[in-house]
């Protein structure tokens, strides 16, 4: 499929929009994760995050802080990584729990964890 001209650079046509507690950590724990590179960040005052997002590998992900107004609303998130036995093991290092070992499957090798914000990445590689 081509890409629609319309939609700005380094946007897809679907992207998460987390709405976390401590945000700023959370892009702390995907940049040393994942090689996340934060592109975006508007702040709330000096301590909330209104508006960020990241890129990891070929993805936005777009995220803000809690407010009254808007509730944590955390996700599961799918990602191919190089190696998934390494990235699970810094996710698990980082802050990360446990939901399932990374083991092979037809898809790739795959294991699942909660990030300190809640949110589940399956961490998987092609084998």
């Amino acid at each position: 499929m081509a890409r629609d001209p319309r939609i700005p650079a380094n946007y897809q046509t679907i992207m998460p929009y987390l709405i976390i507690n401590d945000a700023s950590k959370f892009i702390a724990f995907t940049k040393n994760v994942f090689g996340a590179k934060e592109t975006y960040k508007a702040m709330r005052d000096e301590s909330k995050i209104m508006h960020a997002e990241i890129i990891i590998g070929e993805c936005t992900v777009m995220l803000a802080d809690t407010t009254d107004k808007y509730k944590t609303q955390t996700t599961g998130l799918f990602v191919y990584v190089d190696n998934a036995d390494e990235t699970f093991k810094k996710a698990i290092e980082t802050g990360a729990n446990v939901i399932t070992d990374v083991a092979d499957h037809p898809y790739g090798r795959s294991g699942g964890v909660t990030d300190p914000f809640g949110n589940t990445w399956w961490i998987t590689s092609v084998k």
